[in-house]
């Protein structure tokens, strides 16, 4: 089996730099401090922020490089995020988890497409009632307008909480941030 990709980009610590202002922003002021999930947490830039926030974190992700990293880092902090190597694609969204956290995961390029659509519907369906995704990914309208339409075609009531764009100053780049919360089946 082959090193995930991600591997050697993480020989360099935090190498994607800090969370989205906008995510900080959001979380820090979230009343609700449940259980998050960060599929695809990586070198966990997120789960650690979240962490120190109060949040009970899980990340899954493919590289053992960036888990370890994450996991030594809560660790020495006494922060209760723990990092498990895993696919996200299948990872099962029990009841446990409040929160779905998908940051720079889901970009629906053509080979991509039809794996990421599946996803989101997976995690639409698994996530228990009054439970938040909340997704970050590079702006672009058509990829914005697909997660929309795939959520709403869901067959889902859901609330949006928060919608709009945040800087990513480390890489000089704009994300959507759509946040939605599950409120019944249709």
């Amino acid at each position: 089996m082959s090193k995930p990709i991600y591997d050697k980009y993480y020989k360099k610590q935090n190498y994607f730099g800090e969370p989205y202002p906008g995510l900080q922003k959001f979380f820090a002021e979230y009343k609700y401090k449940g259980n998050v999930l960060d599929l695809g947490c990586g070198q966990g830039r997120d789960a650690l922020y979240l962490g120190r926030l109060g949040y009970k974190v899980k990340g899954i992700d493919i590289s053992k490089v960036g888990l370890d990293q994450m996991n030594n880092i809560a660790r020495n902090e006494k922060l209760q995020v723990i990092g498990e190597v895993g696919d996200i694609y299948s990872y099962s969204i029990t009841d446990e988890y409040d929160i779905v956290l998908l940051d720079s995961i889901l970009h629906f390029y053509k080979a991509e497409f039809h794996k990421e659509t599946d996803f989101i519907k997976r995690i639409a369906l698994e996530l228990k009632v009054g439970g938040v995704l909340c997704n970050f990914m590079i702006e672009g309208a058509s990829r914005e307008k697909h997660l929309k339409t795939v959520i709403n075609n869901t067959g889902i009531n859901w609330k949006i909480i928060n919608e709009g764009y945040t800087d990513y100053p480390d890489y000089n780049s704009q994300y959507h941030m759509y946040i939605v919360k599950k409120y019944s089946i249709s």
